[in-house]
């Protein structure tokens, strides 16, 4: 059964092949080729043009709750079938509006009713990459479970409250924008996972190539961290990777055959290789929405503060073919965040049994929640006192 299909331990390519990259500037594209299309599972984008969008994350906009703001450029509406039977191609669905849209003079607004919506019984929109976001940000957003007195009352009375975190939009990525105008789509193709100076930028994957052919544009419109960033500008050419085949072998159609053939697999081993940081690195995933034989999640790696970390979603299907999958690769500061909070709440929030943990004194692990931007969690006297130490 469907819904007893176990969450995500590690991204697998099963089903999917790694093609020879393609390289403009420092933007390296490898394409990813999908062995057996079924096509009971399409993909289509439904783009917004609002300013803001603000997603009520209970499905309650009028009342108080939990909400969550963000530009939204566009979302993705699945539909899928339970028999395994052909998904109509793109535009030959029934579509519906989606939410309201409210005119706010200086800025235009979308109200939305939550990350993953059912529309109709074998339909449903969902945010792409905001639901990993969300995700990200409501990880220990509850804040300390019991009344330590070193907490400020405001964290006692509303955890973490208000989170934001700051990305750039794949435009501003340098060299992205011409990469993916220029680059060869394969016929096979249905994702790609995406370098900039040598660095694992994203991974995105779709059900069949011809929903790629229509989103591959859209990683324009995704949002990148800041570390992603400062490489497209800091580089302008990849590392040199020299693969050939020696032709001192070749005395034959078929040894060439064969030599371009292992060529290619060195290839993609190696670009498996380069994106280790992701492939098969351990998840904590959260179930979203079951879908028929289809389940979408949202993941995040194992944290290892000295390591790329990446969160994501994902659409699996029963065997455990990836069907969709859209990362995002933090940055160091974002890692830092979210580790110290997952100690905090690993030791339930006791900063003295947290900072022995990690091999800080009390004074030091204070400054590291001040320098994190979690300072306001902690009351006066408790940073007070850490300042004091500090200038002894």
């Amino acid at each position: 059964m469907a819904s007893k299909q176990k969450l995500l331990t590690d991204i697998s390519l099963k089903g999917l092949e790694i093609a020879p990259s393609q390289i403009r500037g420092a933007v390296r594209i490898v394409p990813l080729l999908r062995r057996e299309v079924r096509g009971d599972l399409r993909l289509v984008r439904r783009g917004y043009n609002e300013d803001i969008t603000v997603v009520s994350l209970d499905g309650k906009m009028t009342e108080p709750g939990m909400k969550y703001y963000s530009y939204v450029p566009h979302g993705l509406v699945i539909s899928w079938s339970d028999d395994g039977s052909p998904i109509a191609s793109f535009g030959g669905q029934m579509l519906k509006p989606d939410d309201k849209r409210l005119d706010c003079g200086c800025a235009s607004v979308r109200l939305m009713h939550r990350m993953a919506k059912r529309e109709s019984q074998n339909q449903l929109r969902f945010l792409p990459l905001h639901l990993a976001m969300e995700g990200f940000l409501s990880l220990f957003f509850s804040g300390p479970d019991i009344a330590w007195s070193e907490y400020s009352k405001y964290a006692l009375s509303h955890g973490l409250g208000s989170r934001s975190e700051m990305s750039f939009s794949g435009r501003y990525i340098a060299g992205l924008e011409d990469a993916l105008r220029v680059f060869e789509i394969h016929p096979r193709q249905v994702g790609v996972l995406v370098f900039v100076a040598e660095t694992l930028a994203s991974a995105f994957v779709v059900p069949t190539p011809e929903d790629y052919r229509a989103l591959h544009t859209s990683l324009l419109e995704d949002f990148y961290g800041e570390l992603i960033y400062e490489y497209s500008l800091m580089f302008n050419t990849p590392l040199p990777m020299d693969v050939s085949v020696d032709d001192s072998t070749i005395n034959s159609l078929a040894s060439l055959r064969s030599a371009i053939a292992q060529m290619r697999s060195n290839w993609a081993a190696f670009q498996g290789f380069m994106a280790e940081g992701l492939l098969q690195r351990q998840l904590n995933s959260q179930r979203v929405y079951t879908m028929g034989p289809f389940v979408l999640q949202r993941f995040i790696t194992n944290l290892l503060p000295k390591e790329e970390n990446h969160i994501g979603e994902a659409i699996v299907r029963e065997n455990g073919e990836l069907e969709y999958l859209k990362t995002y690769r933090l940055s160091a500061a974002q890692t830092r965040r979210v580790y110290l909070l997952s100690q905090l709440h690993l030791y339930n929030w006791n900063l003295d049994a947290t900072a022995k943990a990690l091999g800080n004194t009390r004074e030091e692990f204070v400054t590291r929640l001040e320098t994190a931007g979690f300072g306001y969690l902690l009351n006066q006297q408790v940073r007070d006192a850490a300042r004091k130490k500090r200038k002894k």
